[in-house]
């Protein structure tokens, strides 16, 4: 039997924290990137609105202005960079699109330094401390996947990680991975209660959609206290990769920086997909409710 064709890749995974300052952020952002690459990383993926605090605990009109567009600034940055060291970058950013229309946007710089693309929020939360829907127009390009010179790649974002859905429409494209740009952690008077099992729900799902698409699922989360003690989030980090059967290869701790570099290999996926052909299995011809809000009415 022949072995299952490779494509080699290794991802760049930067877990961080964030001060109030968009330019040392960035300025931040980039040294990680340098690292990243120089342990050779080929794909990097920075955390889900790296230039700033998560500022959606609150809902206030003023905050509009941490916005910018694309291309803007941060991708004109982040495009030198990725030319100069010859890489992908993929950078979540608070996109002003026009005036009152704002998205939470993915945007995938290729080796070249130029913007292979956009991928906008399409799954927007709202709920204590992430008043995202203040803030975020729902993405309208739909699920897409970035073609790079080292991998083909599914960008989606934070809530888009609890929606199958997504990761499948996503995987059908033929991504050999998953990138979720993220932004949760804990209320600080929910964690001694609830922490654990809401960590093993994130870890779980995203595994998931690794096992049940045959892919790699890379998960990026932002780390460290935001806020005020009683109206903050701790971001609980744990950054992590699993491999297309759900196996995690590499993962951050929850409480400091981290900068995770894994080699992914197709053949794993390859593997996988001939032994457990859920793709195959798929009754496609009975999913069309998938489409309706509910299918009890």
């Amino acid at each position: 039997m022949p072995a299952p064709s490779r494509r080699e890749f290794t991802a760049g995974l930067v877990q961080m924290t964030c001060s109030t300052r968009a330019s040392e952020n960035l300025e931040k952002a980039v040294a990680r990137v340098r690292e990243a690459a120089a342990r050779g990383a080929q794909i990097v993926c920075l955390q889900e609105l790296f230039t700033s605090q998560y500022f959606c605990r609150d809902e206030d009109a003023q905050l509009f202005d941490l916005a910018e567009t694309i291309p803007g600034p941060s991708t004109e940055t982040l495009g030198r960079i990725a030319a100069e060291l010859g890489i992908v970058i993929i950078a979540s950013l608070f996109e002003r699109r026009a005036r009152g229309l704002y998205h939470n946007t993915a945007a995938v710089l290729g080796p070249s330094g130029d913007l292979l693309g956009i991928y906008r929020k399409m799954h927007i939360p709202d709920d204590p401390l992430y008043f995202e829907k203040f803030y975020f127009t729902p993405g309208d390009l739909g699920f897409k996947v970035f073609d790079t010179p080292f991998a083909k790649i599914g960008v989606l974002v934070c809530w888009d990680q609890w929606y199958p859905e997504g990761a499948r429409l996503t995987a059908l494209q033929g991504a050999d991975i998953l990138f979720y740009p993220t932004a949760i952690g804990w209320h600080p008077h929910e964690k001694q209660q609830y922490g654990p099992s809401q960590l093993d729900a994130w870890r779980t799902i995203q595994r998931g959609h690794a096992i049940a698409n045959g892919i790699y699922v890379a998960a990026v989360n932002r780390v460290g206290f935001e806020g005020t003690p009683d109206h903050g989030l701790e971001f609980w980090g744990n950054s992590f990769v699993a491999d297309p059967f759900g196996i995690v290869v590499a993962d951050a701790p929850h409480q400091s920086e981290e900068i995770l570099i894994v080699r992914c290999d197709t053949a794993r996926s390859e593997e996988v997909r001939r032994n457990w052909p859920f793709f195959r299995d798929r009754r496609i011809d009975f999913y069309s409710n998938i489409t309706k809000r509910w299918d009890g009415d």
